[in-house]
């Protein structure tokens, strides 16, 4: 109790769904409050906790549950009202399904008596969440059946890593809370979940093995089921002397500053992961379900071993051989004693020149002059300045592009997105979640200027409202701001040979430095190249949240990796000579990147 209201008021079934999900170790909540979820409020004022964090926007409070369940481990629960409410959660929730991460959320509905009479805000929520939630999505029609609902939506979304649930009618909120006897048509459940140990058999990791062992020219695809698993990995790569590509969800969990690490693969990656998966004999997928298909080796080019908790998913992106269902690090462990040393060999030797190519390409590029900013550079000069116990959150747009190819991460350093949703508007709400988790440590967002106008600048108000409550205050948000949804412009004109269509592709202009300074940050306008590097200094040394707005240039192709960026650029080019005489810059700038491709073929 936290002692605001009398000690005598007689316990609600909102209380009772309070105290359960202290039961279930939640520390915090993410939410927007609303009538139909009022009595759910005053029980979480009552207990004194979970702590409730107020988004600005529901599908916000959604994002930061995803992004809490994502930096942390833990389940993230969020928390809305009935109608409309509910409604903005789906986003969030669909990121959630697609990226694997548990999320529990909670749902204010009508009061039972009212429903099927299309009353105020009467929306069919067990409907409406049936694609999103199938696992599990529960009404609680009865206050009896409130804790099992509860504990079913929490181990559902522990055992599957998707999302769960709960609809809890207003006037069942507010009656009183039973004591559960044991007695027929009453189940009595326990807030406990562990998870089990899957390993695969014995003869199956032989197998895998002696796939692995023949290969000449070896190859790991690492995904964000490695978490947990990075050293394990790494002592595998370097027992076969294998090449190291991840997708975009695994880059955080392989060490960038190993020579054999080539970087993302796909269409955001780099041309060193192109090299390998092009030309490699064997592949070992970990925790990885990335759909670029069309960059993975052809199929029966290479030999193909799969690691994955979700047995289901193997075999899905690529034709393997072998299946090893289980945790990544405990298939390693099983897998790493059976492998034979390889020594230096020309594997090694080729994909450690590819990836020394690469990091001359990806240098020669952020130098690349531009108008007024390459984008690039504005990424490239944080990564060697990127503190150690940094946090990162990368909103969906060009932005994603410049974080797989220019940013390498300090082993250790989480950095999460919206991945196969491919969200925009993600970066500001999941940095809140991590830093929130974890206030002790700074955090880095980068966001082009449309992700911040759909969705960050809103939660920036949030931030201004808690910085002050945390031991390291900096919270920085890089703004590439070059008046355009860029990602889809050059898709327009890669996939479609359409020209830019400015009515759908211009954005208004914003300031963003000085918006921060309303909010009691600091913030920079960075129109020269040439103080990149000494505003991430003033950003990384400030006391507190700090806004880096580069003006940077949309005209900066988001060109393929070599080699299959040579057909998507002639698409390119022919668009453009459609737009007009206005797309020089932006073909002088696509010609001389092409001409660093060749050089690096070359």
């Amino acid at each position: 109790m936290d002692g605001t209201g009398p000690q005598d008021e007689p316990e609600l079934v909102a209380d009772l769904v309070v105290q359960r999900l202290q039961a279930w170790g939640v520390g915090r909540i993410f939410g927007y409050s609303g009538d139909g979820i009022n009595p759910l409020m005053g029980a979480l004022r009552r207990a004194g906790g979970p702590e409730f964090i107020q988004a600005r926007h529901e599908e916000n409070a959604a994002f930061m549950a995803v992004g809490h369940a994502k930096y942390t481990g833990e389940v993230g629960v969020v928390v809305s009202t009935q109608g409309p409410g509910a409604i903005h959660l789906l986003n969030g929730l669909y990121d959630a399904r697609m990226d694997s991460v548990p999320v529990v959320a909670v749902i204010g509905q009508q009061s039972l008596s009212v429903l099927g009479s299309g009353y105020m805000q009467e929306v069919d929520l067990m409907h409406l969440f049936r694609d999103v939630a199938s696992g599990f999505r529960q009404q609680v029609s009865s206050p009896e059946q409130a804790p099992l609902v509860i504990d079913r939506a929490f181990k559902e979304a522990l055992a599957t890593r998707t999302p769960s649930v709960v609809i809890l009618p207003h006037d069942v909120q507010q009656a009183p809370a039973p004591e559960l006897d044991q007695e027929h048509g009453v189940l009595t459940t326990a807030p406990v979940w562990r998870p089990a140990r899957i390993l695969p058999r014995d003869e199956d990791v032989q197998a895998a093995a002696n796939l692995l062992n023949s290969g000449q020219k070896v190859a790991l695809l690492v995904g964000q089921g490695a978490r947990g698993a990075q050293e394990q990995v790494m002592a595998l790569a370097e027992k076969l002397g294998a090449a190291v590509t991840t997708s975009l969800l695994g880059k955080p969990y392989v060490d960038e500053s190993l020579p054999l690490a080539a970087g993302v693969m796909g269409h955001l990656g780099t041309s060193a992961s192109g090299y390998v998966l092009a030309n490699c004999d064997t592949l070992l997928i970990i925790g990885s379900n990335d759909p670029w298909t069309e960059f993975y080796p052809p199929p029966g080019a290479a030999r193909a071993v799969q690691i994955d908790i979700d047995s289901a998913a193997i075999g899905n992106r690529y034709p393997v051989e072998v299946a090893l269902p289980g945790g990544a690090a405990a298939c390693l462990d099983a897998l790493l004693p059976l492998l034979e040393e390889r020594g230096p060999s020309d594997w090694r030797n080729d994909v450690g020149q590819a990836v020394r190519s690469w990091h001359e390409l990806a240098r020669e590029r952020a130098f690349t002059p531009a108008d007024p900013v390459n984008p690039e550079r504005a990424v490239y000069e944080l990564s060697s300045r990127m503190p150690a116990d940094a946090q990162v959150a990368v909103d969906v747009g060009s932005s994603v592009y410049w974080y797989a190819r220019q940013l390498r991460l300090p082993a250790g350093v989480p950095a999460h997105l919206s991945s196969t949703l491919a969200s925009m508007g993600c970066a500001v709400p999941y940095g809140l979640a991590a830093k929130l988790a974890r206030p002790d440590r700074p955090l880095i967002a980068l966001s082009g200027d449309g992700a911040m106008q759909m969705a960050g600048i809103t939660e920036l108000i949030t931030v201004s409202r808690l910085w002050q409550q945390w031991a390291d205050p900096r919270f920085i948000v890089c703004v590439l701001n070059n008046r355009e949804l860029a990602e889809v412009t050059w898709e327009q004109r890669e996939m479609e040979t359409e020209p830019r269509f400015p009515d759908s592709q211009a954005l208004p202009d914003f300031n963003y430095a000085g918006y921060a300074e309303l909010l009691g940050f600091e913030g920079i306008r960075v129109d020269d190249p040439e103080q990149l590097g000494a505003a991430w200094d003033q950003a990384l040394a400030a006391d507190r949240p700090y806004i880096i707005e580069v003006v940077s240039d949309p005209d900066v192709p988001l060109l393929p990796p070599f080699p299959g960026g040579k057909a998507q650029a002639a698409s390119m080019m022919e668009a453009m000579e459609k737009e007009g005489p206005q797309t020089q810059h932006a073909r002088d700038l696509l010609s001389v990147y092409l001409r660093q491709e060749e050089a690096l073929e070359g």
